[in-house]
């Protein structure tokens, strides 16, 4: 067992059971950055606040520090000699990975003008390419603008993983991977969903960054 896991699973035993589907969507997740592709994250309310968390632990440092490769660097200083230390120094590594719930703009022009349940769908549609990840959260599964946006990600090609409560929901029957923490109330599902991403996250920093 990957002893990240095996801190989760001491940390949390109630998540025993989910580790097979944790380390499924790892799974997933490495294989999609090493193809290069890109991860795309969504949820409603306090699901939308853990999409953009999860976004900041992959776009930047998390636990480990993640230079710019030397090949880069190099490349920035054939540019722009003087100011390579500066800027180079500045960067840090990045996991592809867009939050939709934060594009406000196109989220009020979609809603009002064609459809709110087609939000996220829209989005998946215009970002997702084939072998990327749409990471979704509901704790319900059965929030219809993920519902929506996994059809079409499913049409796309892309890798699909939920993060959701005890039943499963709709959600279940669209994902490659479902992660279904033992809790039926929101507060609760929410609460277990938080360590099960710092552990995907800590997981993927070091597989790609670590030394």
């Amino acid at each position: 067992m990957n002893p990240h896991l095996q801190v989760l699973q001491t940390k949390y035993p109630e998540l025993r059971e989910c580790l097979p589907e944790i380390q499924q969507s790892f799974s997933l997740l490495e294989s999609c950055y090493r193809h290069y592709g890109k991860v795309l994250v969504a949820g409603n309310g306090g699901s939308a606040a853990d999409s953009e968390h999860i976004v900041g632990e992959l776009m930047k440092g998390f636990m480990l520090t993640r230079p710019v490769p030397p090949s880069f660097r190099h490349q920035f200083a054939q540019l722009f000699p003087e100011e390579t230390d500066e800027v180079c120094n500045g960067l840090q590594g990045a996991l592809p990975a867009i939050s939709l719930v934060s594009h406000s703009a196109f989220m009020t022009a979609y809603s009002n003008d064609v459809d709110s349940d087609m939000v996220f769908a829209q989005q998946v549609y215009g970002y997702g390419n084939e072998g990327d990840v749409f990471l979704s959260l509901s704790t319900s599964g059965n929030s219809r603008n993920i519902i929506r946006a996994l059809q079409i990600a499913k049409a796309k090609g892309m890798k699909t993983v939920g993060l959701t409560g005890s039943s499963g929901g709709q959600m279940k029957a669209l994902c490659d991977v479902t992660i279904t923490v033992p809790y039926h109330q929101t507060p609760d599902v929410q609460e277990r969903h938080l360590p099960i991403y710092h552990t995907l996250c800590i997981m993927l920093e070091e597989v790609f960054f670590g030394q």
